[in-house]
C-alpha cells in the first residue's frame, strides 16, 4: 500500500499574538512542525503545542528558522555554514527540552521559509544544516524538498532524508518552488491542487509552470491550517487520498 505523510507548519504564536488553528488542524494531520523561537513561537507556545501533538499521537518535528521575528524568517540572510549549524543545533535544544520534559521525541527536523528555501539549492548551507542535525540525532530525519540540495546532502551523510511536495504551490521546471513573488505561484483551486497531489502520490509526476511534467517522489506533503477554507481543503486531501488506496501515516513510519 502507499504511504503518505501529512505536514504542517504549527507553534508559529507569539505572546499575545495567535497564529494559525492548530488546535483544529492536528486532527487532520499525521505530522507537525513546531517553530522553535526564532522566526516565530515563544516558550509557552512551544510547550503547549509539543503536548498537544503528543496528546494527538501525531509524529513532532523542529522547524528552525533563520533569527528574524521581525521577518518570519521569510529574508534571506547572508550566513555562513558554521552559523547555520549553530542556529539548528540552538532551536533542536530548545525543542527537545519540551519534549524531553513531555515524554516524547523528536521525529525530524524541516528549515523554515527562507532557512529551507536557501538551503535547497546552496549545498553548502544543507551540508550545514544536515551535519548539525546529525550530530545531535544521527536518527533524526531531515525533512526537505523534493530533489532539492537539502535531501542530497542528508543522503550523502548517511542522514535519513525526507521528500517533501506541496499541495498548494505551482512548481518550476528545475522542481523547485515558483517564487512567491511570480503570478500563479499559490493554486487557489482547490479541486485543481487536490488532483495534482493525488497525481504526485500516485504517479510521481506534477506539471511544471511551463507545461512540462516533472518526476517528484513524495514521503509528505505539506498543507496549512491557518484559516477554516485551509481546514477544509486538508480534509478534502485526506479523502481524495484515501479514496485512491493511499495511507496517512507519520514520517517516522515510512523512512
Amino acid at each position: 500500500m502507499t504511504r503518505v505523510d501529512l505536514n504542517c507548519d504549527l507553534g508559529e504564536s507569539f505572546g499575545a499574538y495567535t497564529i494559525g488553528m492548530d488546535e483544529k488542524v492536528i486532527p487532520l494531520i499525521s505530522s507537525c512542525n513546531i517553530a522553535c523561537g526564532f522566526h516565530a513561537s515563544d516558550p509557552e507556545v512551544m510547550q503547549k503545542t509539543v503536548c498537544m501533538a503528543k496528546e494527538a499521537g501525531i509524529g513532532i518535528g523542529a522547524h528552525p528558522g533563520y533569527p528574524d521575528l521581525m521577518g518570519f524568517g521569510r529574508r534571506n540572510l547572508n550566513v555562513s555554514p558554521a552559523e547555520a549549524g549553530a542556529y539548528i543545533t540552538y532551536q533542536l535544544g530548545a525543542l527537545y527540552a519540551f519534549a524531553r520534559s513531555a515524554g516524547v521525541r523528536i521525529q525530524h527536523v524541516k528549515p523554515h521559509g527562507a532557512f529551507y528555501n536557501m538551503a535547497g539549492k546552496n549545498y553548502a548551507l544543507a551540508l550545514a544544516i544536515a551535519k548539525a542535525v546529525q550530530a545531535f540525532d544521527p536518527e533524526l530525519i531531515l525533512l526537505g524538498l523534493a530533489g532539492s540540495e537539502s535531501v542530497k546532502a542528508a543522503q550523502d551523510i548517511g542522514l535519513p532524508a525526507a521528500r517533501e511536495v506541496f499541495a498548494d504551490r505551482a512548481y518550476m521546471p528545475d522542481g523547485s518552488l515558483m517564487p512567491r513573488t511570480m503570478e500563479g505561484a499559490v493554486i487557489h483551486d482547490e479541486a485543481e491542487a487536490i488532483r495534482r497531489v493525488v497525481r504526485m502520490v500516485k504517479e510521481h509526476k506534477v506539471t511544471a509552470c511551463d507545461g512540462t511534467d516533472i518526476e517528484i517522489i513524495p514521503d509528505s506533503i505539506c498543507v496549512h491550517g491557518d484559516n477554516e477554507k485551509a481546514l477544509t481543503f486538508v480534509t478534502q486531501i485526506r479523502a481524495a487520498l484515501k479514496a485512491e488506496g493511499v495511507e496517512i501515516a507519520p514520517l517516522g513510519e515510512i523512512i
